[in-house]
């Protein structure tokens, strides 16, 4: 790895009372923007163990390499599972359209 470079550790390295906030803020960020679908909080977090909101990104990568399906796929929900439960999804939104 570069320096400087960012490191993916996934399922995170962190205490569990961790992953459960970063769950609850996460949530709550994607409720707070109007998201729909997909899209990816990132966070920081500080060696105090505070964590920070760095962006959401509504529009992740989404390769079989990218981050995004790489998460799915560390809490078992593999490519192939994770596009048809997002065409699942879209397809029963409710928009009002149909």
């Amino acid at each position: 790895m570069e320096d400087g470079a960012a490191a993916l550790s996934c399922p995170a390295d962190i205490p569990d009372e961790a992953i459960a906030r970063v769950r609850e803020l996460a949530a709550a960020a994607f409720d707070a923007v109007g998201a729909e679908g997909l899209s990816r909080v990132d966070f920081f977090y500080t060696p105090d163990g505070e964590l920070i909101i760095n962006e959401i990104n509504t529009m992740p990568g989404f390769t079989p390499k990218s981050m995004y399906p790489q998460m799915w796929a560390a809490s078992g929900l593999g490519y192939a599972e994770l596009i048809d439960e997002l065409i699942y999804l879209a397809l029963n939104r409710k928009t009002g359209l149909r």
